[in-house]
């Protein structure tokens, strides 16, 4: 399996725990949140221009909106976010709307990786935030007509991977203290899901999978924390192709670009001892690599109230 181009830092955005990494065509942009840091980043490729915004809590994950805004699941709750009235100005805040608590009765957890489903829903996780990491989260999808209702899936400690097969109906999913990745039959309209089942094994020891994205041809690509790379899985769960990233953890991954043939990686120094950081000084950045082919899937949208 040839690696093919090497990854290049794109932005040195020096997140305290880059996540969440997006691709808006319309835009011609990308969009990640900074969640230690409680930041929403936008960069666009073309012009080399970077913003971001403070946020009121730490985000956990983002999905674009049908009506061109966002939707940001803070740690307790989901919002709509205006992005076009926050890039007004230089120092425009960026507006943000209550749309749903996140388990307002269970406050060990936080909201963790999401991902708009292909009929205009947004799933989304939530994860322990205590260092135990037992399995108290949950799965939600939100929606505009039904607002938050829970997915029955079992409880994760740190939900991750959350993607779906172009014809929206496959949902993936791990948890990344388990070294595999889960897929199972999706039923957007009834919020149902079937029996989960193993995707693909993470190969390396003491690696997690974490976000990931499904490209064009149906293959899932992974950011896998701790192995240095990105890899793409068949859809048979074989692994097709690994991308090697100069930093430890990269923590989700997406495919745009003009010619959507643009690997984008986000990576994270959480954790990282002051050797470790000074090995991998650009851990926290933004990262690109050239794929050669427009593997990109242009990203779903959320239905917005």
């Amino acid at each position: 399996m040839d690696p093919g181009p090497t990854a290049h830092l794109i932005v040195d955005a020096r997140c305290a725990h880059g996540e969440g990494v997006l691709w808006c065509e319309r835009r011609q942009a990308l969009l990640w949140v900074d969640i230690d840091g409680a930041r929403l980043w936008m960069h666009e490729p073309a012009s080399g221009r970077s913003h971001h915004w403070a946020l009121p809590d730490r985000p956990g994950c983002l999905g674009l909106a049908a009506s061109g805004e966002l939707l940001l699941a803070l740690a307790r709750a989901l919002s709509h976010a205006d992005l076009d009235a926050a890039l007004a100005g230089d120092d425009a805040p960026l507006p943000l709307r209550h749309l749903a608590d996140v388990q307002p009765h269970e406050p060990r957890t936080h909201s963790n990786d999401g991902r708009a489903d292909r009929h205009g829903n947004f799933v989304f996780g939530t994860m322990d935030g205590s260092a135990v990491k037992s399995p108290l989260g949950a799965f939600f999808q939100y929606s505009a007509a039904h607002g938050l209702r829970p997915l029955p899936l079992p409880g994760v400690a740190i939900p991750n991977s959350i993607c779906f097969s172009p014809d929206g109906r496959t949902l993936y999913w791990c948890d990344s203290t388990r070294p595999q990745i889960q897929c199972c039959d999706y039923d957007p309209e009834a919020a149902r899901v079937g029996d989960s089942r193993v995707f693909a094994a993470v190969d390396l020891p003491g690696v997690a999978a974490d976000g990931s994205c499904i490209d064009a041809d149906g293959f899932l690509w992974n950011a896998q924390w701790g192995g240095a790379r990105v890899v793409r899985y068949a859809p048979d769960g074989r692994i097709d192709r690994v991308v090697p990233v100069p930093v430890p953890q990269p923590s989700c991954c997406a495919i745009g670009g003009a010619g959507m043939d643009m690997l984008y990686v986000i990576t994270s120094p959480q954790g990282l001892d002051g050797a470790a950081r000074a090995a991998a000084p650009a851990s926290g950045g933004l990262f690109g690599i050239p794929l050669g082919a427009a593997l990109g899937l242009p990203e779903s949208r959320v239905e917005l109230p």
